[in-house]
């Protein structure tokens, strides 16, 4: 029988916690996450840099920073919006237990010291009755070091993590933390063989061994497309970091953000899981 260190890895978006059309966080969310949120979760969560940025416009007349390079921007965005972030998870998550952010690098994950440092982090978190929420350092990340950093990487090792994308993020630590579930919040209630049509959605992709859960999941991926936004990696990058969850065992649920997260686990809320049967 498998043994998990961990509960469940979850990961969330930027636009599912803001309302764009109304130029705000979309507070309903923070709330349905807050109730269900325990120490049995790690929270991967996005949108430091799209908080940041409405938070900016509202503090001038609808106006977003000019003038600057795109990662300069992007940088003083994360750095306004992480707190905001953090401030509403902590609004929301249960008196009763403690809220920890972590913010990660890539080279976090590409050195084995950090990498075990991290792991034990998360995991007294859990014995001390804490949530982590953790994101990714967009602040002091800059596009050009991390290029460089990475192809220096690529020449030394076969195996390279990026975790720009928190997908990719959130399936990594759930390998660190050998997660028992991995869950993906996403604009769609799954994977659907249709984008436009939601009655198209693949409920279940399952085989007898986890060669054959992924055997199946590539099959799937042939009706991943296109994104929930400009700038995102869409349904067919999430399928793609799944191979090392899956690979040691780790239950893949994918769906929407607008549904209860112990809905989603429970499958009262429609869904897409992925697992060994």
């Amino acid at each position: 029988m498998l043994q998990f260190d961990h509960e469940i890895v979850g990961k969330i978006g930027s636009m599912a916690l803001v309302r764009s059309e109304d130029h705000d966080l979309d507070y309903n969310v923070f709330s349905r996450l807050g109730a269900d949120l325990t120490p049995d979760f790690i929270w991967v969560s996005s949108g430091a840099v799209e908080i940041g940025r409405l938070d900016y416009r509202k503090h001038n007349d609808g106006r977003e920073l000019t003038g600057y390079e795109p990662e300069e921007a992007k940088a003083d965005y994360a750095s306004q919006g992480q707190s905001i972030l953090m401030e509403n998870y902590r609004r929301f998550i249960d008196p009763n237990y403690s809220v920890r952010q972590l913010l990660v690098e890539h080279m976090h994950f590409n050195d084995p010291e950090k990498r075990d440092h991290i792991r034990r982090f998360l995991m007294r978190a859990r014995a001390q009755k804490a949530i982590p929420i953790v994101n990714y350092n967009d602040t002091v990340s800059i596009e050009e070091i991390r290029k460089m950093e990475l192809m220096n990487l690529r020449q030394n090792t076969h195996k390279v993590v990026e975790c720009v994308d928190n997908d990719e993020t959130a399936a990594q630590i759930a390998v660190l933390v050998r997660a028992r579930i991995l869950l993906l919040l996403t604009s769609a209630p799954g994977i659907l063989r249709d984008t436009d049509d939601h009655a198209s959605l693949i409920p279940e992709v399952s085989g007898r061994n986890e060669d054959e859960v992924l055997e199946h999941l590539q099959y799937v991926e042939q009706y991943c497309s296109g994104s929930s936004r400009s700038g995102a990696n869409g349904m067919k990058a999430k399928l793609q970091f799944l191979r090392e969850p899956i690979l040691q065992g780790t239950t893949v649920i994918i769906g929407s953000s607008q549904r209860r997260v112990s809905h989603l686990l429970d499958g009262r809320a429609e869904r897409t899981i992925i697992r060994v049967r």
